[in-house]
């Protein structure tokens, strides 16, 4: 079986073991791991909830802007929470995966102790910022701690279900993200996004099928009841959506007497290639695995996304009639 790291060390290195092996480690080594735990990379998908500001036109009101970004804040320590805690339930089965297998707590570099404190720690700090943004905000937020539990302890291991589940967190973000500078979500933002994730974690999981093969149903029971074959085909369903469902936003009479501007469908260029680029890089790269990871080191589809915000901003905010009127 070939090891996780080029070394002696196998995926079904003992739990036990590995706690041993590294349970003296000095307190920056502690740190470093769970600053790994709470995968600071990932808070990319927690932008978000920032959607609200730049599409409910509130960019350059300066209140506006920091209560959005209270908001990031208060996700990204609550998706790290939810990371951590989902770390400590699969240690044993990320040691299978030649992905997930150096995680700090699969490899043993911290105690499921220190890792479920820094979690606690880190949901508390999300609780106060998010009791600051008022009820409904944390209604959202705890709505979302709740739905990451549910996912940790049952959903994942259900098909389809499973990536339902991670879809409606996005949707709860954006959601989070309006009602933190009481603007309304638009159905057409909680649609997109919702198709969009759902295409992002079915990518994910065609990426555990062929990288783990003949093991994935032991690193996700879920994995036994997908084939390639199927999540393929989910795939184009999804992505089809994705690009439609843009497509028609940007074209809509009401978005265009919302948002003052009938220019918005110069961004489906933008879109169109980042949908077919991640398509290309799931399928001829199998670089499908962490969205995040894709996006920080695909310059193309970087640009492509950074191209896509810049000429939103543009045309909502300097061509757009009486922006901030919304």
């Amino acid at each position: 079986m070939p090891s996780c790291d080029g070394e002696a060390r196998t995926y079904t290195t003992n739990a036990v073991n590995a706690a041993t092996r590294l349970s003296d480690a000095p307190q920056t080594g502690q740190m470093a791991a769970i600053f790994r735990l709470a995968r600071p990379h990932q808070w990319i998908k927690n932008a978000l909830v920032l959607a609200a500001l730049v599409f409910g036109q509130r960019l350059f009101v300066f209140d506006d802007v920091v209560l959005a970004v209270v908001a990031f804040v208060a996700f990204c320590a609550l998706s790290s929470a939810g990371y951590i805690l989902n770390d400590i339930g699969d240690r044993d089965a990320d040691r299978m995966n030649p992905e997930k297998c150096d995680r700090p707590l699969a490899r043993g570099d911290i105690t499921v102790f220190a890792a479920t404190r820094a979690a606690v720690t880190l949901a508390a700090i999300a609780l106060v910022l998010s009791i600051l943004l008022g009820r409904e905000f944390v209604g959202i937020a705890l709505l979302y701690a709740a739905l990451q539990l549910v996912y940790s302890l049952w959903a994942k291991h259900h098909v389809i279900i499973d990536v339902i589940a991670v879809a409606i967190g996005f949707v709860l973000r954006a959601f989070a993200g309006g009602v933190a500078i009481n603007v309304e979500v638009s159905p057409w933002l909680v649609f997109i996004t919702f198709v969009l994730a759902l295409f992002l974690v079915l990518a994910r999981r065609r990426h555990e099928l062929i990288v783990l093969g003949d093991d994935a149903v032991a690193h996700r029971s879920a994995l036994s009841e997908y084939s390639v074959r199927l999540v393929d085909q989910m795939i184009s369903i999804v992505a089809g959506a994705t690009l439609v469902g843009y497509m028609i936003y940007t074209a809509s009479a009401e978005v265009e007497a919302k948002l003052g501007t009938r220019h918005l469908y110069l961004t489906v260029p933008f879109v169109a290639f980042g949908i077919l680029r991640y398509l290309y890089l799931i399928d001829e790269r199998d670089e499908g695995g962490d969205p995040a990871r894709a996006l920080m080191r695909d310059r193309p589809l970087m640009l492509a996304v950074a191209l896509w915000i810049l000429t939103d901003i543009a045309l909502l905010y300097f061509q757009a009639r009486n922006p901030l009127s919304q």
